[in-house]
């Protein structure tokens, strides 16, 4: 086998897997918490339809409350696709820099969540049959560590300096299914820890309200038939941050 053919092996094979997990990883809050009194919230979408709903309150100047949540209905005639989890988490947060414009937070939590996955064939003129069905519930226990930067003169539109955020997270989820059924028959469960980098930029429409791109990758550090890392995230979303020391 050429080594380009084995990359071409590589790539598909990483397609199909990416295909058949059943874990689909939502966005890692990133509040940008500058003091005691602040609240944010953000809503992020995927290409693939899944919605994360993200919200994080500064009970302090250092410490922070989260609660996040995702949810999806990916329907198409050959597959469908839907989840639901909610997650909470505390943690620190911390500003620095000459003019406060860094921040370093770390939150852990834990969640739960539940999937069903539906394959089907075409058995005659637009009519499809169930082959398989997949259903599971499952925990999840997460940290992650965020930092991130703040740049009032990013960039300059219309001779006028519009703020340019961006960051990096690494969050650490392990995820354990709760209960499995394959066909209505319950089947052995499954665990996996995932590592996730994330990286995103936030372009800021206004005094309290920022468009996110959010991009990362998945990797499953067990081999797994079902729970693998399959899915990243690739999303745009809206933050808003209100309260707090301006």
């Amino acid at each position: 086998m050429t080594k380009a053919a084995g990359l071409i092996a590589l790539s598909l094979s990483v397609f199909f897997c990416s295909c058949s997990s059943i874990y689909m990883p939502n966005v890692p809050n990133t509040p940008m918490l500058d003091s005691k009194g602040e609240l944010s919230a953000a809503a992020h979408i995927s290409l693939k339809g899944n919605v994360s709903l993200n919200s994080a309150y500064a009970a302090s100047d250092h410490f922070a409350v989260l609660l996040n949540g995702s949810i999806m209905n990916n329907k198409h005639s050959d597959e469908d696709f839907r989840h639901n989890l909610i997650e909470a988490g505390a943690g620190y947060f911390n500003n620095f820099g000459d003019d406060k414009e860094r921040i370093f937070e770390i939150y852990a939590g834990l969640g739960k969540g539940n999937s069903e996955r539906n394959y089907r064939e075409e058995t005659g003129d637009h009519i499809y049959t169930t082959t398989e069905r997949q259903e599971f519930t499952l925990n999840k226990y997460f940290a992650q560590v965020n930092y991130s930067a703040k740049k009032k003169d990013g960039i300059k539109l219309f001779n006028k300096n519009i703020e340019l955020n961006y960051g990096t997270v690494f969050r650490l989820s392990y995820i354990n299914m709760k209960d499995f059924k394959l066909n209505d028959v319950y089947q052995p469960t499954e665990d996996n820890i995932f590592i996730e980098p994330v990286f995103f930029t936030r372009t800021a429409l206004s005094k309290n309200v920022q468009l996110q791109y959010t991009t990362s990758s998945n990797f499953g550090l067990k081999n797994r038939k079902y729970l693998t890392a399959g899915n990243s995230i690739f999303t745009i979303g809206l933050i808003v941050n209100v309260g707090g020391k301006k």
